[in-house]
């Protein structure tokens, strides 16, 4: 009986954090909250830039046009879909399209970061670099998703 208990104190004693295995579709999902999180600041944050509302206003800005700005919905509906996608898809698409969306917008991303270069879209660019990052883990996850062993 002092055994078990002694065990059980030390147990509780120690400072160790507990530290569960995360599913994999649970960090696919995280990472992509995270990556939308970011598009968003990123898009926001663009409205400070000098004459960028005014543009907007008078009809000078990229997405000038219904197409353009349902391309741009589309584009940027994919990161917010595969949030909910990484978790209820079955494990083989949903690896797949982790696979395909993360490289595709690590690609955007790169190409962004590299095409923003000012002094007021340094933010723009950090945020580009960070969501490259994130997208690329997608990848990294995504494409080391442990398989059932036989």
């Amino acid at each position: 009986m002092t055994n078990k208990k002694n065990m059980n104190s030390s147990k509780t004693n120690t400072n160790e954090l507990e530290d569960l295995k995360v599913n994999t579709k649970i960090k696919l999902a995280a990472l992509w909250t995270s990556v939308t999180f970011f598009y968003i600041y990123g898009d926001y944050f663009e409205l400070y830039v000098p004459n960028k509302v005014q543009g907007i206003i008078n009809g000078n800005s990229m997405l000038d046009n219904p197409v353009k700005l349902f391309v741009a919905s589309l584009l940027l509906a994919v990161p917010a879909l595969m949030v909910c996608l990484s978790v209820i898809l079955k494990p083989k698409i949903n690896r797949w399209l982790n696979l395909i969306a993360g490289i595709f917008f690590t690609a955007i991303m790169l190409l962004i970061a590299v095409t923003s270069i000012s002094g007021w879209r340094a933010f723009y660019v950090f945020y580009a670099i960070v969501e490259s990052i994130l997208t690329s883990i997608i990848v990294w996850y995504a494409w080391k998703w442990t398989k059932i062993k036989n």
